[in-house]
């Protein structure tokens, strides 16, 4: 098991959730709208900073860990807008 951890722009939250879905991945937390800053500076939902960074954190099956990178590197790849995805793979040493 991993503990993957998600941020992107918010605007993509359906995008991703469709990625996670098709693998499967039903253990996830959802923060929506929070503040950030990212590479390209601060956003705070303003004209000045647009949009607003969502983080989904995921359980993940060790199998499944390639896959969902890929398909999450796909996405970012699409589009410059799709740029600040970032994702993290942490390992899960215990669980309950």
């Amino acid at each position: 098991m991993k503990f993957v951890h998600i941020t992107f722009h918010f605007e993509y939250t359906d995008n991703l959730e469709q990625i996670l879905d098709r693998h499967e991945i039903e253990n996830l937390v959802r923060y929506p709208m929070q503040e950030g800053r990212d590479r390209d500076g601060k956003h705070y939902g303003t004209q000045v900073y647009p949009g607003s960074t969502t983080v989904i954190q995921a359980q993940v099956p060790d199998e499944e860990v390639a896959d969902l990178l890929r398909d999450l590197k796909v996405f970012r790849d699409e589009k410059d807008s799709h740029q600040h995805l970032e994702a993290l793979v942490l390992p899960v040493e215990q669980r309950l």
